[in-house]
């Protein structure tokens, strides 16, 4: 049984359309990606799928429930953290859960051994008495999370939860959604981080407001076009802007000190281009070679298929 199922979900603003046509379906008990740049829409298909948005046009239904026609019963069987997740900074760990406890309905007789175990849960045991304003960001989205999750809702849902979190508070939140999962409570994440698309079972890759494609993490590394050669030069940034300039046929990606370039001729024919370019132009090539794809790859080859097959659009 699907926990979430969308049909040509649309949502505009004035001329702007954030969400458009969006179909998709999660299963129960499914971690689900919605993976995007910022401004893809990731925020808008989340406040709509929590009945806090309305929808322009279009269905959608979160645990049996359609969003429009029974808002409120959706409300009931969701968690939802959203960037801005509202703790309390004045109160402590404790008094947040409570507080949250009090707004879904939770007896006083279920929240004490829920907050017990939510505290053990995120390892914010030790600091129940401390003010949420004086936790570390990590501490913080573990609080948030732990919010959330104090009326046990089948569907939760996080938008971008892991966004300016250190990569240790990271892996633990991803630890934390793991255990979730063995409860068979179905996630559904918004990020921006390509690096942990790998995690979910399935994900979509969504680029204003549009679905470009939706699958397994394997799944969305077979609609790679191309081969992928990785270089490395003395000046990486100058090096992307020639070869972007100069060397036709290709896409060129940049990613930290790694220029990626993606190619439909033979990758030793595109290796000897770019070190020949790159020579005229005074920057040295410390190295290059033809690498598997990553997530990145994948979303910047896709959208470039698009913007080939589709012509300029109006809104």
């Amino acid at each position: 049984m699907n926990a979430i199922r969308t049909d040509n979900l649309t949502k505009s603003f004035g001329n702007v359309i954030a969400v458009r046509n969006l179909t998709l379906q999660v299963a129960g008990g499914e971690l689900f990606g919605l993976v995007g740049s910022d401004g893809a829409g990731k925020t808008t298909t989340m406040r709509l799928l929590t009945a806090i948005l309305e929808p322009s046009s279009g269905d959608a239904w979160v645990a049996g429930h359609h969003i429009v026609k029974e808002a409120e019963a959706i409300k009931e069987h969701i968690g939802y953290m959203s960037q801005r997740f509202g703790l309390y900074a004045d109160l402590t760990v404790i008094e947040n859960l409570h507080f949250y406890a009090d707004i879904y309905g939770v007896s006083q007789k279920e929240r004490q051994e829920k907050i017990a175990r939510l505290l053990a849960f995120s390892k914010l045991t030790a600091f129940r008495n401390r003010r949420a304003g004086n936790l570390s960001g990590g501490m913080k989205q573990k609080l948030g999370l732990a919010c959330a999750l104090i009326h046990t809702p089948k569907v939760l849902f996080l938008d971008e939860p892991t966004s300016g979190v250190d990569p240790v508070s990271r892996r633990e939140f991803w630890r934390i959604l793991n255990e979730l999962l063995r409860e068979q409570v179905t996630i559904f994440v918004s990020t921006a981080y390509l690096d942990e698309a790998e995690r979910f079972h399935r994900l979509a890759l969504i680029h204003d407001g549009e679905l470009l494609a939706c699958g397994t993490p394997e799944e969305i590394k077979l609609l790679m076009r191309g081969a992928i050669l990785e270089l490395r030069a003395s000046q990486p940034r100058q090096a992307a802007q020639v070869l972007r300039q100069q060397l036709s046929g290709v896409s060129v990606g940049l990613f930290g000190d790694r220029i990626h370039i993606v190619t439909d001729d033979p990758s030793e024919q595109t290796a000897a281009q770019a070190q020949n370019l790159l020579g005229k132009a005074g920057i040295e090539l410390l190295n290059i070679g033809p690498i598997e794809p990553g997530l990145e790859d994948i979303f910047i080859s896709v959208l470039g298929r698009k913007a080939d097959q589709q012509p300029e659009r109006t809104p």
